[in-house]
């Protein structure tokens, strides 16, 4: 529903006539969806408030004055073109009807299948204060379908004042049985700590963060193992029925801030 991916009468060069005269500028973008950004490298800070309503003004100016902490994520990911965009090739449709051309590798997933690098990543925010994650610890080396997986992250804040972390776990099979996205967010959880203080932070996987549909094969014999819900392929399986699968195999559990800031990993057989 939207003809530009840019700003609106002039607002670009507005921008840049004034960082031109003063790099410490903080700009402040209320829309709804991810605009273009060309300015973003010349500015010192860019907020995306999205639509706050009634209390957006005094929550913006908490946030600009550093009395609150902008402990938001992005839940989507800014491209550098819209040409990037998953998406573009199947918009506006044809006759009133829009093809998803895109299948499963939607939003930060197609971004990273054709290996584009984003403006902003999904998952991506910066606050006042700064966080270093630990190493990882699994509740057991191998997860079993039906069960729960624990994935424990330590979570130092290293600067000098209280601040709000938000860890992202990514879920990426080693060896995918279908097309499947290189990583998905799987678990995720807002921590807020003060200068110096150390917690740990649990995110529960289960079956659903390993399994994905499978549309199944048109014909021939289905051999699977069914484990509540979800379905587990049999060594000897050549086909399945549709449905949730989950594979044997490899994961690897990525731990960190966003879904192009990934610096913790750790390993699991299913």
């Amino acid at each position: 529903d939207r003809t530009t991916y840019g700003l609106p009468r002039g607002q670009d060069d507005l921008v840049r006539a004034v960082a031109a005269v003063n790099p410490r500028t903080a700009v402040v973008v209320n829309a709804g969806a991810p605009v273009d950004l060309p300015w973003a490298d010349e500015v010192a800070a860019t907020v995306q408030c999205w639509f706050g309503g009634l209390e957006l003004g005094p929550a913006v100016a908490d946030v600009l004055t550093g009395a609150a902490e902008p402990g938001g994520r992005l839940a989507t990911t800014v491209p550098v073109r819209v040409e990037h965009s998953p998406s573009h090739d199947n918009f506006p449709g044809e006759n009133g009807h829009v093809r998803y051309g895109e299948g499963v590798f939607m939003g930060y997933r197609g971004f990273e299948h054709r290996a584009i690098e984003p403006r902003f990543a999904f998952g991506h925010g910066l606050g006042y204060t700064t966080f270093a994650l630990g190493e990882p610890g699994l509740s057991a080396a191998t997860f079993q379908p039906g069960g729960t997986l624990t994935v424990s992250v330590p979570v130092t804040n290293t600067g000098d004042r209280e601040g709000v972390e938000v860890v992202q776990l990514y879920v990426a099979p080693e060896a995918p049985r279908l097309a499947r996205p290189p990583k998905e967010l799987k678990a995720f959880a807002k921590v807020r700590l003060a200068p110096g203080e150390t917690t740990t932070v649990d995110l529960v996987l289960d079956d659903r963060a390993f399994a994905y549909w499978d549309p199944g094969e048109p014909d021939g014999d289905t051999v699977v193992e069914r484990v509540g819900a979800m379905a587990s392929l049999s060594k000897r399986a050549e086909r399945r029925a549709p449905g949730w699968q989950v594979d044997p195999g490899r994961y690897h559990l990525l731990v960190g801030r966003s879904s192009a800031d990934l610096p913790r990993r750790v390993t699991v057989e299913v």
